[in-house]
């Protein structure tokens, strides 16, 4: 496995995502969040996109050797059941740390979701660090 800054830029096959009503609340009952909105599955906690899952091994990483060291998210509306996103994955950085236990790399991929009509729903940065 080969990590390294000429990964930046590097983008990801597209992702057709369909955000079910099913995993919505299962996902706030793991939360323990008790807003009805979410217990009910109509709309999605704005962590939500963090069970998305992505192609990781298409640059090269083994998926049991990533931990999650970031997350952030950016809106123009919220997520709801029935919603289906094409999300798009994109190698933002990647940098190297020395820590107790050696060197680290650092992976910030960004990923844009945008409804049927293109138009964008959401944007999220990870920061994945790489053992």
């Amino acid at each position: 496995m080969s990590v390294d800054r000429s990964m930046v830029g590097r983008e990801l096959e597209p992702v057709l995502v369909e955000v079910e009503r099913g995993a919505i609340r299962r996902f706030a009952e793991a939360l323990g969040d008790p807003n009805p909105v979410y217990r009910e599955g109509r709309v999605a906690p704005p962590t939500f996109p963090t069970t998305f899952r992505f192609p990781l091994t298409e640059l090269g990483i083994e998926p049991s050797r990533v931990l999650h060291g970031e997350q952030e998210f950016e809106y123009t509306r919220p997520l709801r059941a029935g919603d289906r996103l094409v999300c798009r994955t994109r190698v933002a950085d990647v940098y190297e740390r020395t820590g107790r236990l050696g060197r680290m790399t650092f992976v910030v991929v960004t990923t844009e979701g945008r409804d049927e009509k293109g138009a964008p729903v959401f944007t999220a940065r990870s920061t994945l660090i790489v053992r």
